[in-house]
Formats: structure tokens, sequence, C-alpha cells
């Protein structure tokens, strides 16, 4: 007996192997087996069992040594062969992402399982309202009764989607059923860990992402081999794991595109969660205060459950005031940036003694810093984007791409004027807590950023300050919008809220609304008489829709725009992403495959649009040149079979393909 195996170490080509008589009844395909390979040993993937070698060998086969320890879950290979397929990904990257914590000699410290600081409103053995008890009973179901059955769950902020995820996770567990619940980021993730790690006392649970320690995760193997009941909580990771008994999948903030992975190969969690939840045949849970066009969409097309929950556990919705920044009537003399209104509110808020969130999505203190004298930008050498001006004990420019740090410059580099000269542009939350200083000295005024968040203890002492009231004023960007419970919040300031509206891409407005409404819902969570000021450049539409209960009806007129003009979810969109560090060779090749994706799109009559080669809106990154191009097609069958059709290893540039937009 032979079997045909893949190395899980990079190696490209199969080779053949025989099976010692000891492991003969237990090998099987998608198996992982320790083979030795010159003088090392190496993990590899079964391919193949086969009775005699197939083909003539140019090498001495030699025996496999040992079966490695692998959760005996057999929907598994059929799962990683699915998702392979539709990402265009080798089905050992799967394999080597699971097995490569494991193969970390160094037990790291890490981070600790959790913040244990204020997060979404939960109590310990509540009563489930009816709203919630009618989320519960449905999908409790198909729990024990085990059934694919999507289902979206459109909870308002504040109202309690968390009750019913543990109700949920305490019916499966005791079912002896796991249970995965992914988030939009890791921060997300360790809150959660550390909420139910206490409202949870009889379960076993598990962070599985980039913060969890090495311990963590090889105790977390040890209970997949042994099949144990268990929570594993996460953003990309615990989606990939083999798990046997596997009973629900929880996802939520499910618009959110934190679930698009940062790197290539760019996997949607999410998606794959919907996928592994059909092929499993079990429910799977997707909540959200915004959910997505795409999902409402399924509602729609596909028939998934949907339930909303429109009450908050206590508090009211606040009232919303949009405010133009070019009204003259609305101007501050203080500042553009703060308008009298806004200035009025939070120092009644002050004198109150009630707490402030003001929201700008943007770090740092300007955008970017620009002559007026001969109009030079100060730009970042490895990136296409402009440096962003920091303030500190000494003001530097920095990349928010590849951290390229400069001291801000005395004189322009283009013309020679002295700094007088230079144009601070835009603002970011650092002028942000400056100005709000400036106006109100006595106040306690803190920032919440990714330069800020990123320090971890910093940040979590930050948090329970704002939580006991001894902040006034919290600055911050998207980080605060989501996850968090500040029951002392009744004015929420966005600053600028237009300010993503302008990106080329088919969902801005979408993502904006989004946004918006979740940092809106941090305000009046625990009292009545809330108030969120929106801040704007220039009216849209979408400021008509938010108040939170007019959320879904700004989804219905933008389902109509994407239907007419045939984006996602009425239509596919496809993006190939080319790189390389010469601007030439990458334009070269992007023009080369635009030809033959036409020509195999005219000779099968395919019906695909294929757009560009286009410059991307950011097309150089740490001195690397990137090109776009885009297929768009009703339906996803045919830009597949047009993408299997080209050779993508016959290129100098490197490759990738984004397949869910």
């Amino acid at each position: 007996m032979y079997v045909l195996v893949r190395l899980l170490n990079g190696f490209t080509t199969s080779l053949t192997y025989k099976v010692p008589e000891q492991f003969k009844d237990v090998v099987k395909v998608g198996a992982i087996v320790l083979v030795p390979l010159r003088n090392i040993k190496v993990d590899a993937l079964v391919e193949k069992i086969m009775d005699v070698p197939v083909g003539s060998a140019t090498y001495k086969i030699r025996e496999i040594l040992s079966l490695e320890p692998f959760p005996n879950d057999p929907l598994y290979q059929n799962f990683v062969k699915q998702i392979s397929n539709f990402y265009f990904v080798n089905q050992l990257h799967f394999y080597q992402r699971v097995r490569s914590f494991l193969k970390n000699k160094k037990i790291e410290d890490g981070h600790e399982a959790g913040f244990n600081v204020a997060r979404e409103f939960t109590q310990d053995d509540v009563c489930l309202t009816q709203e919630q008890e009618a989320v519960f009973d449905y999908l409790k179901t198909f729990i024990k009764e085990p059934q694919y059955s999507p289902t979206l769950l459109h909870g308002v902020t504040g109202s309690g989607k968390t009750e019913v995820y543990k109700a949920l996770i305490k019916t499966a567990v005791a079912e002896k059923k796991s249970v995965l619940l992914l988030l939009p980021e890791v921060s997300l993730a360790m809150q959660f860990q550390a909420l139910l790690t206490r409202s949870l006392p009889g379960v076993v649970i598990y962070g599985f992402h980039s913060a969890s320690k090495i311990k963590e995760k090889r105790q977390l193997w040890e209970d997949l081999l042994a099949g144990r009941p268990i929570l594993i909580i996460g953003v990309h990771l615990p989606v990939l794991l083999p798990i046997q008994n596997l009973g629900l999948i929880i996802v939520d903030e499910e618009h959110e595109h934190g679930f698009m992975e940062k790197k290539h190969p760019k996997i949607v969690s999410k998606d794959v969660a919907l996928w592994r939840a059909k092929i499993y045949n079990i429910p799977i849970l997707l909540g959200s205060a915004t959910p997505s066009v795409s999902s409402l969409y399924n509602v729609e097309k596909y028939g998934w459950k949907f339930f909303k929950i429109t009450k908050r556990f206590a508090g009211s919705f606040p009232d919303v005031q949009v405010v133009s920044l070019t009204d003259p009537k609305a101007r501050n003399r203080k500042s553009f940036w703060i308008t009298k209104e806004l200035q009025r509110a939070i120092a009644e808020c002050l004198e109150n003694k009630q707490q402030v969130i003001i929201y700008i999505n943007r770090r740092g203190y300007s955008f970017f810093v620009q002559c007026k004298q001969c109009g030079f930008v100060f730009e970042c050498p490895n990136c296409s984007v402009s440096l962003t001006l920091h303030s500190g004990a000494e003001d530097f420019l920095r990349c928010h791409y590849c951290d390229h740090k400069i001291k801000m410059p005395k004189k322009c580099p283009g013309c020679g004027v002295d700094e007088k000269n230079l144009l601070k542009k835009g603002i970011g939350t650092q002028q942000a807590l400056q100005l709000l200083q400036d106006m109100f000295p006595r106040a306690i005024i803190e920032r919440a950023d990714l330069d800020s968040t990123s320090k971890k203890r910093e940040w979590e002492n930050t948090v329970k300050l704002f939580e006991s009231g001894k902040i006034d004023i919290l600055v911050g960007t998207q980080t605060i919008t989501k996850g968090y419970h500040f029951p002392g919040v009744m004015l929420v300031g966005i600053l600028w809220a237009d300010l993503n509206l302008h990106f080329p891409v088919y969902n801005a407005s979408e993502v904006t609304l989004q946004q918006l409404i979740q940092v809106a819902g941090r305000a009046g969570r625990q009292h009545a008489n809330s108030k969120v000021i929106v801040q704007i450049m220039q009216p849209h539409a979408i400021f008509n829709y938010l108040n939170e209960q007019n959320y879904i009806d700004f989804c219905r007129v933008e389902m109509e725009a994407r239907k007419e003009s045939e984006y996602p979810p009425y239509g596919r969109l496809v993006q190939i992403e080319l790189k390389h560090d010469s601007s030439e060779q990458v334009q070269k090749d992007a023009m080369r495959l635009v030809d033959l994706l036409n020509h195999a799109n005219l000779e099968n009559k395919f019906d695909v649009a294929i757009l560009g080669p286009a410059y991307p809106v950011i097309h150089k990154v740490q001195n690397t040149e990137i090109r776009q191009i885009f297929l768009k097609a009703k339906n996803f069958n045919n830009v597949f079979h047009i993408l299997h059709l080209v050779d993508f290893d016959n290129f100098e540039s490197s490759v990738f393909i984004v397949s869910n937009l």
C-alpha cells in the first residue's frame, strides 16, 4: 500500500511513500503523516491511496514514519477543497495555517486572554425578551436536530444581541456540540472572551487569534482531538479548524469588512463560515445593528430567516441633528471643525457631569502638509500616499502604510520658504483633542485610535477610566464605534461625517452609514434625552437615514441602485491584483493579462465585462507597484471559468485574485 502526499513545507511536487503495516487500517485521504525528506522529517498531506506506485519514481520510495494526530472531522477535506477552489489557492495553504502554531516551539507570553473592561451591554441569568426569545426558540431546534439554517438578526445598538448568543451557546454545549463565534477584530474577540468567561462559567472557551498564547492554542488542539464541546472565539482562524462536533456558528457585526483578511489570499471569514455551515448542515446566526446589503438580499432572494430586535435593553435612542460645517450660521470663530452647536452641546454635558464621544475617522494631527507658496506636498518615498502629520514632543510626518517617518521640516523642500508657509490640511484625532483642550481646559480628555489602542495596557486603563466617569471626553476613530457599553455617554459628536463618502468604491454609502449608526449608538444606552450631532461638508442622501429605525429603508434604496448597475449583490465583481517592484513590468503584465482575458471572454462568450488595468487609489506600498483588473458579471460561474483558462504563474508579477467583492 502506497500514498501520494504533498509536503506541508511548501514543496510543490507530490511524492510517493510506502505505508507500513501498522498504519494501513488508519491512513486515509486527508490525513497528516510524518515523512522523511533527505535527512529531515516533514509533515505531509495524504492526497491519494494506491495499491502500487503510479509511474516510475526517480527516487527511492521510503516509508511514512507516523500518523500525526488530527481531529476526526469527516467533512473537513471537502470543506477545504471547496474554499481552495473558490479562492484559487492550493489546499495546502489551509492545512499549513492550521498546523503552523503547533510547530512553533517557542511558548510566548502573548496578551492576556481579554480586557476586563466595559463592553456590549450584558447581564448574567437574564430573562430573554419576547423578541430575543423568538430568535432563540427558532435556532435551538436546529442545534438539537442539525439543519443548515442561515439566520440574520438585526438588533439595534444596545438591544442585547449578546444575550441571544449566550443562550444559544449554552444550548449547543449542553448538546455536546462546539460553537464558533467570529468577530471582525482581535480586540473585540478578546472582549467577548473575557465577557463570556465570566457569564458562562460552565463553558470551556478559547480565543484563537493573533493575540492568543501558544499554550492556549495547543490546549485547544488537544480538546479538538478529544472532540470535547467548546466555544472558539476569533476573527479568521477559527473557521479553518477541523471540528468533528461543530453544532453552531455565530458571526457578530456581520456587516464589517474586517472579516476580509488584509493579506493575500484575502479570505472572507463570514463567507467561509456560511459555506462551512452548509457543508456541515448546521445553523449559522449573523448579527448586526446595521446588516449588510448582501445579507438582506439573501433574506429576499434565498429565504434566509430574518429577525429584528427593535428595543434597547435600557435608555432610549438619541436625537440626531445634522449640521453643515460650511453654514455661516454654524461656524465657530474658535474652530472651523467644531460648530457652535457642538460646542454648546459639549459644554452642557460637562456642566451636567455627562460624558461625550467625539468621532473622526482619521488619526494623526492633519491628513497632509502642503506648501502654500509652491504647492509641494510631503509624500512617502515608499508608498503613493502623503505623509500624515503627528504631534508630540517633536512634530513628525508618518506614513500609515510602511511607517516611514521624518521630522517636520523647518523649510519647504520645493521652494525653500520657512515653515509658517506650510499648511496643515484636514483634521485627525490629535488635532481634535487639542482643539477640545483649548475650548474646555478643565475637562479630562483622552484619545482612542490605532496609535493609542495598540498599547494594550494603556488602552485598557483608558476604557476603565471612561467607564467609571473619570474621563469627560473620548476622541476616537472607528475603534470606539462597536463593542463597548459606556452608560454615561449622552452626546456623540461626529466631526466630518461625509469624509469617506467619496472613495471610489461602489459601497461607500453603505459603509459610511454603518459606521455613523454604530458610533451614534454609543449615546443614550442607559439614559433618555441623549443627542448625536453629525457635522458634514456637503449634503448627501444617507443623512436622511441616520435614525436606526430608518436603516432598512436606506438598504432598500441602495439595493435598487445596485440592481440597476448590476453591482453586488446583483452581480459579481472579482478583482485581480498584480504586484511587482518594477512599474514597467507590472504594467506590461497587466496589459498582457487583460488581452488574455478578453480573448478567452470573446472565444467562449462568457459575457464578462473586463475593466482595467487601473491604478488603485494607493498604487505603491512599500516600494511594490500595484495594478488592478476587475471582472464584472451577472453570476460567478462565468468569471470562475474564465479565470481557470489563464495560467497566472506565467507572469513576472505576482497575481492575486479577490473573489468576494
